[in-house]
């Protein structure tokens, strides 16, 4: 994308491998959350957590609709609505996208179908004033930027050569960043992102 392509954004990481991550549904950088979540913290069977990584991959490389594609179909269910939020989700039945928007001081959590592109069992809002004072902080500046979750995803895919499964908001020392975790080749990499605007005034 041209508007991407000019936006001066700074890359600040790109790592993490396959080995890291628990299972990629639940790579999901959420509002309020921090990179540290993805990695596995559990003391399970790690070729068993590595078994689990290869299949939602295999899931997420067989779907028809890519992440950028979902994140339209919930953005257009509102107009002038932003993604806060989308990850991949292919741990059982069928593969979807959770996709989270920010339009008119209201959170709206949509479910894509990964194949066919469909809404997925309705949708949900939560107004803002129920969220937490930094998560309300972080939407607040993301409605602030003129850059969006979708350019940071193409400026990720780029830099990794890899398709994005996940990504959202992680504020750190006062600035708003995007965490996208892309796939590439057959690994997992978090890319860490910090658009024009996105410090703490």
């Amino acid at each position: 994308m041209n508007a991407a392509r000019q936006c001066p954004w700074k890359l600040l990481a790109v790592a993490l491998s396959a080995l890291l991550i628990a299972a990629p549904a639940q790579a999901i950088v959420s509002a309020g959350d921090t990179p540290a979540a993805l990695h596995s913290e559990t003391d399970g069977d790690a070729e068993a957590d590595r078994q689990a990584v290869s299949r939602e991959i295999e899931r997420f490389r067989s779907s028809s609709i890519s992440i950028d594609q979902a994140m339209a179909i919930a953005e257009a269910r509102h107009v002038g609505a932003t993604t806060a939020d989308v990850s991949f989700d292919g741990a059982s039945g069928v593969p979807v996208y959770r996709v989270k928007t920010l339009h008119n001081d209201r959170i709206w959590r949509h479910t894509i179908n990964a194949a066919t592109g469909e809404l997925v069992g309705g949708e949900a809002a939560l107004p803002l004033a129920e969220l937490d004072l930094d998560d309300r902080s972080n939407l607040a500046a993301l409605g602030a930027i003129k850059h969006r979750l979708a350019d940071a995803v193409h400026v990720a895919e780029r830099a990794t050569s890899g398709k994005a499964i996940s990504g959202g908001l992680v504020r750190e020392r006062g600035r708003l960043n995007f965490a996208i975790v892309v796939i590439s080749g057959d690994d997992l990499k978090e890319v860490i992102l910090e658009p024009p605007g996105g410090r703490a005034k």
